[in-house]
């Protein structure tokens, strides 16, 4: 074949090539850091992750093909590490995947990288934006509720167990949130004649401690505030409730899968499949700042009959009914 018809072959092949191929091949691979502060074998934790990325599969992201994706799963000891190797890595978009505490360590790391962020409670208190509606920096996503939840779990406590008027709430007195949320149990405790006691959920043994202290006395409950350190114990916690038949209201559906009695709170892994969509229009140029803070939209409440029979509790008919999932 001459040069010249050669050259010609060439680029008749090139221009038939389908237009999709040629905009893959010239396409780069879009990156995105995922920091989850829980265990790499938590089963939740890659619940949340799996609703994640399959939510961005159906945008048109491929982890291996169009998109890498880091994700680091922290502890308390090395939270900051890995959000500063995250940053390191010079991704498109960071996720912070379990509220306060991974928001907090990438914003520490970076002020320039786009993140998104979910189960946050009060972002603008947190200082992470400026406002719901105009975030203003580099960071925006979506939160779980406003303090006035935990004055909503106090009257469910209530509700199934009437006679409760000493309740201990677990929360983690280190995060705003934590704060926070028992902060408005003690506004709405006094007009249901309870009294509340504190709980740090630092470490396992202070926690073990602190709840057979308080289960020796009478007619107690439990609350469980929305936290990472929490989560982390919630075998833990949930084992404890039953061991002591303390009626108790978890933050969150998963505490019910891992034996406790009752929870009610948002769907956790509708917040990872919305943070997909703002991930995807990040990628395609728009900016944290622009994109509005937004609000949990499902909400359930989840109860187990098998622990309630275990406690000796019955639900009350009414509770039964508004029930989105019974576990038997």
């Amino acid at each position: 074949m001459r040069r010249r018809e050669f050259i010609a072959f060439i680029g008749a092949t090139a221009a038939a090539w389908p237009i999709a191929a040629r905009a893959q091949q010239g396409e780069r691979m879009r990156r995105i850091g995922v920091l989850m502060y829980v265990a790499a074998d938590d089963a939740e934790g890659q619940a949340r992750l799996a609703a994640f990325t399959q939510a961005l599969k159906q945008l048109g992201w491929s982890d291996g093909g169009n998109l890498r994706i880091d994700t680091r799963w922290a502890t308390a000891d090395d939270i900051r590490r890995h959000a500063a190797e995250l940053a390191a890595l010079a991704p498109d978009v960071l996720v912070a995947g379990t509220g306060t505490a991974t928001v907090a360590a990438l914003l520490q790391a970076t002020r320039t990288v786009p993140i998104v962020f979910v189960l946050v409670i009060d972002p603008v208190g947190a200082g992470f934006v400026a406002s719901l509606a105009q975030p203003g920096g580099n960071a925006t996503g979506f939160t779980v509720y406003e303090y006035s939840m935990s004055g909503k779990w106090l009257e469910l406590l209530k509700e199934i167990a009437p006679n409760v008027t000493r309740v201990a709430v677990l929360r983690d007195p280190a995060i705003a949130s934590g704060i926070g949320q028992f902060g408005a149990l003690q506004i709405v405790a006094p007009s249901m004649g309870v009294v509340l006691s504190p709980i740090d959920v630092r470490d396992a043994g202070e926690i073990e401690r602190a709840v057979a202290a308080f289960a020796s006395g009478l007619n107690g409950g439990l609350i469980v505030t929305a936290s990472p350190l929490a989560n982390i114990h919630r075998n833990l916690i949930t084992t404890l409730a039953a061991r002591h038949k303390l009626p108790a209201v978890y933050p969150g559906r998963f505490y019910v899968t891992a034996g406790g009695l009752i929870s009610y709170g948002p769907d956790y892994l509708d917040q990872f499949r919305r943070a997909a969509g703002y991930v995807d229009r990040i990628l395609k140029g728009e900016k944290p700042a622009d994109l509005p803070v937004q609000a949990s939209t499902k909400y359930e409440l989840v109860i187990d009959l098998k622990t309630a029979k275990a406690m000796g509790l019955t639900f009350p008919p009414a509770v039964l009914g508004r029930a989105d999932e019974v576990i038997e």
